[in-house]
């Protein structure tokens, strides 16, 4: 480890520092952020400036993100990525991965070390009672509550596999993972799917049902990471290689969920019992324990995010929406084209409208942005266009017969009578808008929803407050302002059409 180390600062000494930072990335569970910030410290510690984006929605969104190259590493699971990613359906060794990576400019590492396999977890008493100690039998006891993660329950490797080769006849409900521990302790489900080395298996004292026909795969942690990542990056990874077994990792996990230590610390701590000298302390943003000041700074951060990715969207949507609804509304057909396009894009599920633009526009604000000024289109043109075609076609007909150009009467009258309608549709927009903007961070845009996507995965009620107490705040005061706009404004443009022309 020693030697590994001197030759990694003679390289970094006489090689050129990287222009750019290596983009460092994890999925939205506890072990993703712990191997993460080891990674993203490893490579600090030799010499290269690197962007954390970790809490990332899930296996699409961080394999997307790395083959758009948005991002140049993560940890992903050799089980994950035969079953789920490439859809081998047959076991395959890490040369066989690495052959099926090639064409897309991914590569693998060397393996961690430990093996993170699915499990079906169940709680003590239960198994206790019922004499669980398989999988298999499960098929007689149909009356126990399963609920599995919404990852589990669709991927081939999860759910649907395991019905078929255990014969389960029915359909689990689904649940976020961190909240499925919380679920199983208080006893409203009795059986959840597990990672082996999840911390909060030991946390809750769940006992594991042994897969006794063998059907998950091996889910070693490997490095995934983009063919031009500099050799000395790649170096200073594999210097990562074999150091984590299942227990250590297991230790890990639960130092993080059980005793409330925070990612980058416990990062650091196993990295200096492992040899590797101990980089300087730093927060990852979510450390517990800094007090109210550290808390306060990134409440400000994540609201002006938060507020920032609202308001572009907000005020793109209002300026295209209103513009498009006063060009459609005379015309029937085009205006129901439109408001039909504009209804299909609500009906795309929030998260799978980020994950299906992280090809054309990457991570970050971008595809937030878009998503959001997206939804928001439909209230704004739905009530602009219903508004306009609504005017009393009285004063039209007066409109026309005093000789109005078809700006004036847009001016003087559709606009003054729609406006209450138009800025209805504004508002619902508005706070449709600052909901949606906290899954922003599951694509590594932040705002609000970083504290709640941490606080999942820690399954830390007051994180997930620090984001969802905020966003309903910011949803009560966005209603408040708006209704004094309405009354400012509203009187306004109806006094403008009772001047004399």
């Amino acid at each position: 480890m020693k030697h590994s180390a001197i030759v990694m600062a003679l390289l970094v000494w006489f090689s050129p520092v990287a222009s750019e930072p290596i983009v460092v990335a994890s999925k939205n569970f506890t072990e993703s952020y712990l191997l993460g910030e080891m990674i993203a410290q490893r490579l600090e510690r030799a010499g290269f400036e690197v962007d954390r984006r970790f809490g990332l929605g899930g296996t699409l969104i961080c394999y997307e993100a790395l083959v758009a190259g948005e991002i140049d590493v993560y940890v992903e699971y050799s089980g994950t990525l035969e079953q789920t990613i490439l859809k081998l359906g047959k076991r395959t060794s890490i040369e066989g991965l690495d052959e099926h990576l090639a064409p897309l400019g991914l590569t693998l590492l060397s393996p961690l070390g430990f093996n993170n396999t699915y499990a079906i977890a169940v709680r003590k008493e239960v198994a206790e009672k019922r004499s669980l100690e398989r999988i298999s039998q499960l098929t007689e006891y149909r009356d126990l509550r399963v609920v599995v993660s919404h990852e589990f329950l669709e991927r081939e490797d999860g759910w649907p596999g395991l019905q078929r080769v255990y014969g389960f006849d029915w359909i689990p409900g689904g649940i976020e993972h961190g909240l499925a521990y919380q679920a199983i302790d208080d006893g409203s489900i009795d059986v959840t799917d597990a990672y082996s080395t999840d911390g909060e298996l030991q946390r809750y004292d769940l006992r594991v049902l042994a897969d006794d026909k063998e059907f998950f795969p091996a889910y070693l942690a490997i490095p995934l990471i983009r063919d031009d990542l500099s050799p000395l990056a790649r170096a200073a990874i594999e210097d990562l290689a074999g150091t984590l077994d299942d227990s250590s990792m297991a230790a890990l996990n639960a130092s993080v969920v059980f005793e409330g230590e925070d990612f980058a610390s416990a990062a650091r701590n196993h990295l200096g019992s492992i040899g590797f000298d101990i980089a300087e302390e730093r927060s990852n943003g979510f450390d517990n324990g800094e007090g109210f000041s550290k808390e306060f700074d990134n409440l400000v951060r994540n609201t002006k995010r938060h507020l920032w990715l609202t308001a572009i969207a907000l005020f793109t949507a209002t300026s295209i929406g209103i513009v498009l609804a006063l060009a459609v509304f005379q015309v029937g057909w085009i205006s129901r084209a439109v408001l039909y396009v504009a209804g299909l894009l609500q009906t795309i599920p929030s998260i799978a409208l980020l994950a299906l633009m992280i090809p054309i526009f990457g991570i970050g604000m971008l595809p937030a942005v878009v998503a959001l000024f997206l939804y928001s289109l439909l209230p704004i043109i739905r009530n602009s266009v219903t508004a306009l075609v609504t005017v009393d076609p009285v004063l039209r007909r007066v409109a026309t017969a005093i000789g109005l150009t078809r700006y004036d009467e847009i001016r003087y009258v559709y606009l003054p009578l729609a406006m209450p309608a138009i800025l209805a549709g504004v508002r619902t927009a508005a706070v449709i808008s600052i909901g949606t903007a906290t899954l922003a961070a599951f694509i590594g845009a932040g705002g609000l929803g970083d504290p709640i996507v941490t606080g999942l995965a820690l399954n830390d009620t007051s994180l997930i407050l620090q984001g969802a107490i905020p966003a309903a705040v910011l949803a009560i005061v966005t209603e408040l302002v708006f209704e004094g706009v309405e009354r400012v404004l509203v009187p306004r443009h109806l006094k403008v059409l009772e001047e004399p022309a």
